[in-house]
């Protein structure tokens, strides 16, 4: 990965509790978040006593290196979301200029605990299908806007692995959203659960409150035996 090419934007701690639907008890858990990036949730439930890593290609990089790159790409972001604010709800979130505040302040906050969450292994630079983990090492893994999401990006065999990693270092895995970046249904999901279905996992559909992005109301739960 070259630094050129990450395009950082980091969800709240609030954002990733109504994106997957996490209770106080999942916040108890040994919780994996994979492609993280800038989002702020391992600091926020680290500051609050929780037990969670991230992994993410652009923990390669330094902080200074990530907030220049966050620095460089949020103008043309905010630009984006402005051009196609009509694919999003403004409802919890009431504007682009309220969901730039959002975004801003929770990469600030992953910024303020890069460094010491780098020398304490909670941000370790990897990426699927390949996780340096131990099997049923996290009781749940949470997988944001990565999987399903680039489907025009990654191929179905890419998904397929993937889930199946997912699925090893982790009890339950949990991902968000299931539509592609053209706002349908990912062109992937039947097959991805079917293969799953076929190696013992067992596979639902569960609804969320969350609602950002039009249509996505939905995260795929994967429960590995």
């Amino acid at each position: 990965m070259k630094l050129d090419s990450v395009v950082p934007w980091g969800r709240s701690f609030e954002e990733y509790r109504s994106i997957f639907a996490l209770s106080e008890d999942d916040l108890d858990k040994r919780l994996l978040g994979c492609g993280d990036g800038p989002a702020c949730f391992n600091a926020e439930l680290t500051q609050r006593g929780g037990t969670v890593v991230s992994v993410d290609p652009v923990y390669q990089f330094t902080r200074d290196q990530i907030r220049s790159r966050i620095e460089e790409v949020y103008p043309q972001i905010m630009r984006q979301m402005e051009q196609n604010s009509d694919n999003y709800i403004w409802e919890s979130i009431k504007d682009v200029s309220a969901l730039g505040q959002v975004r801003m302040a929770a990469m600030q906050q992953f910024l303020s605990d890069y460094d010491s969450g780098l020398e304490a292994g909670r941000y370790r630079c990897a990426s699927l299908p390949t996780l340096p983990f131990d099997d049923q090492q996290f009781e749940l893994a949470l997988c944001s806007h990565f999987l399903f999401l680039y489907s025009d990006h990654f191929d179905v065999a890419q998904h397929i692995e993937g889930m199946k990693e997912l699925c090893r270092v982790a009890t339950e895995v949990r991902v968000y959203p299931l539509l592609s970046l053209d706002g349908k249904r990912s062109k992937h999901l039947s097959t991805v659960i079917e293969a799953l279905e076929g190696n013992g996992v067992r596979t639902s559909l569960q609804p969320v409150d969350y609602q950002f992005q039009k249509g996505a109301t939905e995260m795929l739960v994967a429960y590995a035996v």
